[in-house]
């Protein structure tokens, strides 16, 4: 109800990042309990697919909505299960929905009944229009075979050529490896390894890069990995190549120092990982991935792997004035975040700093520019905007400038953080924000600052005129 009030009247992936359009898509997380390694794929005749790991470790499931929000009811089917004896008998791991040369397949990992860590990748294929219904072929082991610990295979295009991806232990090692496809189950050449865990936040629990999951983006084959124990550890990392460069070289490809997505306890996210990417409705990039909402680390009693309780969730991937890829921070449970984006000055964003509101853009520190819009403090019937990194701290006005302040639950700060939504001054397909105790006055930006100040001339209602991102 909080969001329709405030946009009522807006109007792996490849290609070049697509700006949202007006009617921004929301989302509510977790989208769904107790499935991990989630895999969404958006076909050419309007649905969704989902796939993810179930806490058996014994099935393949999937679902599918016309939204990805619509994934969190929808029906979901059991389209596979493990075998009873040998191989594909345990530990059902991971598994993708592609749509490949007019045929639906999955890949998936799995051990066997009489080893159950003799972990490989295998692909089902299934001809049928609705992959729901099936039937499903199993393929087999991709090939050629492997032979060590290996899993996480995923897929992607690029320059006309296929390639599979996976990830496979070497020692102790779990590294990531790159092959030209020849098709959807086998591959050609001796696989390039292309990531090893080498950092110290690669390397909790267990040396882990796993998971790949490609974006291609502004020139560049985004390659993201999840690394360290599957608890609290748990994060995201990123790969990066030219578009031009040979992905089969590992020179192509340079690693990024720190996690792009890890834990954050302002939030209440834990070991965020094990990613895909999809494209919203609206054309904005999605990244799709579990966490847990509780601290946990492996050890003491306490195995992950038997911790059923990874959530699929999904938020919006911005981008960098470099082109690069902003995940943010894990967001917090409940309705997912916006950014307010200046009419006047499009590429600026409402953001704080020392808490201070203030205008600015390409914002790297993503989260000082995300609020969610709850209903407001002081009048249900209105809006108040909560900090995503600094949870209980609001949007509030003082002494005529904007701050972003934990509320002391005073009836003064109540109403000073809370905000009539009105159609833009300067675009009615936009918004501003009218004072609940001072109406008639309006958020707007002057000199790059926030201030809360009435407006009445064209430049001053385009300032206090704002696009939800």
């Amino acid at each position: 109800m909080v969001v329709a009030m405030l946009m009522a009247g807006t109007g792996a992936v490849v290609g070049s990042a697509a700006p949202a359009q007006a009617a921004a898509v929301t989302f509510t997380n977790p989208l769904i309990e107790q499935r991990a390694d989630p895999h969404v794929y958006r076909h050419t005749d309007g649905y969704y697919y989902l796939t993810a790991t179930v806490p058996e470790y014994d099935r393949i499931v999937l679902r599918r909505a016309t939204t990805l929000q619509g994934l969190a009811t929808a029906t979901e089917r059991v389209i596979w299960r493990k075998h009873g004896s040998g191989e594909m008998g345990a530990h059902i791991w991971a598994p993708e929905i592609h749509f490949i040369d007019g045929k639906w397949y999955v890949y998936f990992a799995a051990g066997r009944t009489d080893d159950i860590w003799a972990i490989r990748p295998y692909v089902l294929e299934s001809s049928a229009a609705n992959p729901l219904d099936g039937p499903w072929v199993e393929r087999g082991q991709l090939q050629p075979a492997r032979n060590a610990f290996s899993l996480d295979a995923t897929t992607f295009v690029h320059n006309g050529v296929r390639y599979l991806a996976w990830a496979e232990y070497a020692g102790s090692n779990s590294n990531i490896y790159l092959a030209r496809a020849v098709n959807p189950w086998t591959y050609a050449g001796t696989p390039a390894l292309i990531a090893t865990p080498t950092h110290a936040w690669e390397t909790r629990g267990y040396r882990v890069n796993e998971g790949p999951a490609v974006l291609i983006r502004n020139g560049r084959v985004f390659m993201t990995y999840s690394a360290s124990a599957t608890d609290a550890s748990y994060a995201v990392g990123l790969l990066t190549a030219s578009a031009t460069s040979n992905l089969l070289n590992p020179t192509s490809w340079s690693k990024r120092s720190t996690p792009v997505l890890a834990s954050d306890s302002r939030t209440g996210q834990w070991g965020p990982g094990h990613n895909s990417f999809t494209v919203a409705e609206d054309g904005s990039d999605v990244i799709v991935y579990h966490s847990r909402n509780y601290e946990r680390y492996l050890g003491n009693g306490y195995d992950p792997l038997t911790d059923p309780n990874r959530r699929t969730r999904i938020q919006r991937v911005y981008w960098n004035a470099d082109g690069t890829p902003n995940f943010g921070v894990p967001v917090p449970d409940g309705l997912s975040p916006v950014r307010l984006r200046a009419h006047d000055l499009p590429d600026r964003y409402l953001r704080h700093w020392d808490f201070r509101a203030r205008l600015e853009s390409n914002v790297t520190a993503l989260a000082d520019s995300q609020f969610r819009i709850v209903a407001g403090l002081s009048n249900s019937s209105a809006i108040s905007l909560e900090s995503t990194n600094y949870p209980g701290y609001y949007l509030r006005h003082r002494d005529h400038q904007l701050w972003v302040e934990r509320s002391d639950g005073s009836t003064l700060f109540r109403q000073d953080a809370t905000f009539t939504r009105r159609a833009g001054l300067a675009d009615a397909a936009k918004v501003s924000l009218e004072s609940v105790n001072y109406p008639g006055q309006y958020v707007r930006h002057r000199d790059g600052l926030l201030y809360l100040e009435a407006v009445s001339d064209g430049p001053g209602r385009a300032s206090a005129t704002f696009a939800l991102d």
